[in-house]
């Protein structure tokens, strides 16, 4: 793989713990840089959504350029039922810096696994939930072969069965999503995107409903989320005090400690905040 641009923090995360996933335009390769160099876990270049059909030829031409060179990223490919589905699997298979692909409309298992092996060996593929039927089928697509993780595309979603804004009414499709991601034992279900125009306070407030629901990813569509979507999905200073706390008295725990039934699943949830915690740069701190 070419010397790449990338973030080195982010570049050495695993997927399977990205928080923050920005989504790129690419119909416009000037802002592929500035995503590269960002806080975001994982970056994600947008064939599907973001591109108009009379640009997509120039968009995966923008995509392979990139990917070949100095850049690496996901790449949300159009949708199975086009023929641009195949045009961007072909084009991207091979390519050094293609970290996965993201399937948009994913209604059916076997979408994800022909996807996957369209990619190329290895490539893992995020399954992106935008209807009703595939909010139903979403158990059996955690649990098909090339699924990597889960993410729900909420405005999409909203479009196809008419539910409002609130968390409330979207606490189904997530819930759908976090009990599948468990059946399927997949890393964390991905929640989507803020407007891309969101503030702070407004973002903090929709991540903390990403974390009430179960799920630890979330969609970004503004490089700028990056910092406070990642820093609301980590592990809280508070979490981390407890755990230090918690893994300190295990060293010198007794039976009676341990006799306690609530004792060894404290300590486990203690162990994992840790574990996050160091992943992130967190632990130290």
């Amino acid at each position: 793989m070419p010397t790449t641009i990338r973030n080195k923090r982010a570049a050495a995360l695993p997927a399977k713990l990205s928080r923050s996933w920005l989504l790129v335009n690419a119909i416009r390769p000037e802002s592929f840089e500035p995503a590269q160099t960002s806080e975001a876990d994982s970056v994600i270049f947008d064939l599907e959504a973001a591109v108009p059909d009379v640009s997509k030829d120039q968009a995966r031409a923008n995509v392979v350029k990139a990917l070949s060179t100095d850049m690496a990223g996901w790449v949300r490919v159009n949708s199975i039922t086009t023929p641009l589905w195949e045009e961007d699997l072909d084009a991207l298979n091979g390519l050094p810096g293609l970290k996965g692909v993201m399937l948009p409309n994913t209604e059916e298992p076997d979408q994800v696994t022909l996807t996957a092996m369209r990619a190329g060996a290895g490539i893992p593929v995020l399954a992106l939930i935008e209807t009703a039927i595939g909010i139903e089928a979403a158990t059996r697509i955690a649990q098909a072969p090339g699924t990597f993780r889960l993410a729900l595309g909420t405005n999409d979603f909203r479009k196809d069965t008419g539910v409002g804004d609130d968390p409330m009414a979207l606490a189904y499709a997530r819930s759908r999503l976090v009990v599948a991601t468990r059946v399927g034992g997949l890393p964390g279900a991905i929640d989507g995107p803020s407007p891309a125009s969101a503030n702070s306070k407004a973002l903090l407030h929709d991540c903390g409903w990403t974390l009430k629901m179960g799920m630890t990813g979330k969609l970004i569509l503004n490089p700028q989320q990056a910092v406070t979507t990642n820093d609301a999905l980590a592990p809280s200073e508070d979490d981390r005090t407890w755990a230090r706390k918690m893994l300190e008295e295990a060293e010198t725990a007794g039976d009676d400690a341990i006799a306690d039934g609530s004792y060894l699943p404290r300590l486990a949830r203690a162990k994992k905040i840790a574990q996050l915690s160091d992943s992130y740069g967190l632990w130290k701190n």
